[in-house]
């Protein structure tokens, strides 16, 4: 029995990922904390062997070093990671010799979303990614659309179309990440929505997934709480688990 400790318990994400680990026969919750506590002295109250971070992309990097240097594996919810941050992590759980994860999105679809993505970059390097989630998401682009970019940059073996860079109105052609427009939408009623629209010759793809739940991210958390206790680094991407 994987024992597991929730941060971020109260918010909406972390009330979820509560419910499904208490739902989930090979998990045990031993704790929930939240703003204020003292992060290192429940993971040492409880004996958690996996710590579920879902707080805030500020908190995110400060809260994986606590996890590791406590003798926890990390799963983390989080955004906004740099990627030397990434690599210090990582550098951190190989001398711990502990698993973890950094996961950009812990749908299943969405990593799916991101794979087929990559796939068709291959053939179709014309291509722009519009992400959308509710108002209350703290960062912009989502860590969902720049990994989605990042695995696309990857993939792609053609430079992509040129077109105009002149804009009558500032950001109209959104944010650039490796030379592939990523535009951010925020919205009441949105949970998480990304689209990833290529075009080619006289045709056009659409690969898009929609989140209608936060219930949606429950079999990732569960998963990954699973596997990381079999690996001794860190990981970034719920994909790496998954195959």
């Amino acid at each position: 029995m994987v024992r597991v400790l929730v941060n971020g318990a109260k918010g909406r994400m972390g009330s979820e990922a509560v419910k499904a680990i208490n739902n989930d026969p090979e998990l045990t919750l031993v704790g929930e904390a939240d703003v204020g506590d003292d992060l290192a002295a429940k993971i040492a109250e409880t004996q958690a062997d996996v710590v579920v971070d879902l707080t805030a992309a500020s908190a995110g990097y400060n809260n994986t070093q606590t996890i590791l240097n406590a003798g926890a594996r990390p799963v983390i919810g989080t955004s906004g990671f740099q990627q030397h941050q990434v690599d210090e992590l990582q550098q951190l759980s190989i001398e711990k010799k502990l698993g973890g994860l950094i996961a950009p999105n812990f749908s299943v679809g969405a990593v799916l979303m991101m794979k087929f993505a990559a796939e068709a970059a291959k053939f179709l390097p014309d291509v722009e990614v519009i992400e959308a989630h509710s108002p209350q998401k703290e960062e912009s682009p989502s860590g969902t659309g720049v990994r989605t970019v990042e695995l696309i940059a990857q993939a792609r073996t053609k430079a992509a179309t040129p077109t105009s860079d002149k804009e009558l109105i500032e950001g109209a052609r959104g944010a650039k990440l490796h030379d592939v427009p990523l535009h951010s939408v925020r919205l009441p009623g949105v949970v998480a929505q990304q689209t990833v629209f290529f075009g080619g010759l006289s045709e056009t793809l659409k690969i898009e997934h929609n989140s209608q739940h936060r219930e949606s991210f429950m079999p990732g958390i569960c998963l990954a709480c699973k596997q990381v206790m079999t690996r001794e680094q860190l990981v970034y991407g719920l994909e790496h688990l998954m195959d």
